[in-house]
């Protein structure tokens, strides 16, 4: 942390500017001792100053340079910005004259660390940081600056205040039970106090499921037999031929996958292998990861064919995948109706430019996403925060397990401290070292 740290902080190629970022005790001297133009030891903070960066006589570069001071920076030091042309060589160069006075390369994430160490950024925005970043849909950026702004980590912190009053009551009883002006604090008074908070988490660990919908991509596996459509159908929405398309059964013999973005979420498309049975090997190894994409997926689109009757196996497939994941669609729909089903479906084709577009609007009911994207999106966003977020809400039930059984309230208070310990691991109220060493393991080098 006493180090002075410099990284490239945009993308490494030709480009109209590359910026260099210091940060430290010494950033501004470092920098100085580089720069011809005004004097950035004796400049006003958050000022742009045009210059030179030399190399004893020679010049490498002209510059802009943002000085800012400690304590109104990302990292809470001096931070310095060298604005310069873009390009490999012009950038390395004054990353190289940076370490040759003194700078050390900054690691993966060390600046939005440092921002985090410092007191500046809890581990919730932190994170939030890098989410921006890698942002690849409209959802992801939303979340990400809902994030960003703090939301997450206000919602959980005063949680923890909640807990911490009902552990502070406990204290006070324990440590103090002489006093006859404190609140008793008995199992009958702790259970509603305990119930009230383990409602909060689980109305948060049931949002978390958004989160997670935005941030890793929404999975749709199609399904059905072979050749009634499904690699079509995954032509249509990508807009390429990415899967092949023949007359011929057991043409899409692995999963095919491909990406798009619906309603500002990442929808990740899974065209599997028609599902019969087969003597071909290869055939064979793509209709069982086929069964495994089916329980992996948030949605199953079932494709059936408008012109055959329903087989055993597409009744046995729609029993299989549960309602609320499950959306038939009838395809084909140009073609003479030979079949019945029962269940609620879609109706359209892969002939015809608006074919799907009622199977668009059915993925966007089931998954209810208009709903999602709600201004308050207060939502956990990674596997990490989600399995802190289980831990705590078990060491809660545990607690009132506990007061069901008449445990004595003291080691009832165990469970209720490791929960509060569990929230403050999220934002890093606690956390370990090995753990903010690997999180911004993550970053890229720059941020």
């Amino acid at each position: 942390m006493e180090d002075t740290i410099c990284a490239i902080a945009t993308s490494l190629g030709v480009g109209a500017i590359s910026i260099i970022r210091v940060s430290g005790m010494s950033a501004i001297k470092i920098v100085n001792s580089l720069f011809k133009g005004p004097n950035l030891t004796k400049v006003a903070s958050h000022t742009i100053n045009y210059g030179y960066i030399y190399d004893n006589d020679e010049v490498i570069d002209e510059v802009l340079i943002s000085v800012m001071r400690a304590p109104k920076t990302y990292t809470i030091e001096d931070v310095v910005e060298i604005n310069s042309h873009g390009g490999l060589n012009i950038t390395n160069k004054v990353l190289e004259l940076l370490l040759e006075k003194g700078c050390r390369l900054a690691e993966p994430g060390e600046f939005t660390k440092r921002a985090f160490l410092n007191g500046r950024i809890d581990l919730t925005k932190a994170e939030s940081v890098n989410d921006l970043i890698n942002a690849k849909s409209d959802a992801q950026r939303k979340l990400a600056l809902n994030n960003l702004k703090g939301k997450l980590g206000n919602e959980i912190n005063n949680i923890r205040k909640e807990i911490v009053t009902v552990m502070a009551n406990i204290e006070v009883n324990i440590d103090y039970p002489e006093y006859e002006d404190i609140n008793v604090v008995t199992n009958e008074n702790l259970i509603p106090q305990l119930k009230k908070i383990k409602k909060e988490l689980e109305v948060m660990l049931q949002n978390s499921q958004n989160g997670r919908l935005i941030n890793e991509g929404i999975n749709i596996a199609i399904v059905g037999k072979p050749n009634v459509g499904k690699s079509s159908i995954l032509n249509h929405f990508l807009g390429t031929d990415k899967a092949i398309v023949t007359d011929i059964a057991g043409t899409t013999r692995d999963i095919v996958e491909g990406q798009i973005t619906l309603e500002g979420f990442l929808i990740n498309f899974i065209d599997t292998a028609g599902i019969r049975e087969t003597l071909d090997v290869v055939e064979k190894i793509g209709v069982e990861k086929s069964k495994k994409a089916i329980a992996e997926a948030d949605i199953v689109i079932i494709v059936l064919n408008n012109n055959e009757k329903l087989s055993t196996y597409e009744r046995d497939l729609i029993k299989s995948v549960p309602e609320e994941k499950r959306i038939i669609f009838v395809n084909k729909s140009d073609l003479v109706n030979n079949l019945e089903v029962e269940d609620d479906y879609i109706l359209g084709n892969t002939m015809e430019s608006s074919g799907l577009d009622s199977l668009k609007r059915g993925i966007i009911d089931k998954l209810h996403l208009e709903s999602i994207l709600t201004k308050d999106m207060t939502y956990m966003s990674n596997a990490r925060q989600i399995a802190l977020l289980k831990k705590a809400l078990n060491s809660l039930k545990g607690a009132l397990d506990n007061l069901d059984k008449k445990i004595p309230i003291d080691i009832v208070e165990i469970d209720i401290t490791n929960a509060w310990n569990l929230l403050g691991e999220i934002t890093g109220e606690t956390y370990q070292d090995e753990l903010i060493d690997t999180l911004f393991s993550n970053f890229c080098v720059g941020k």
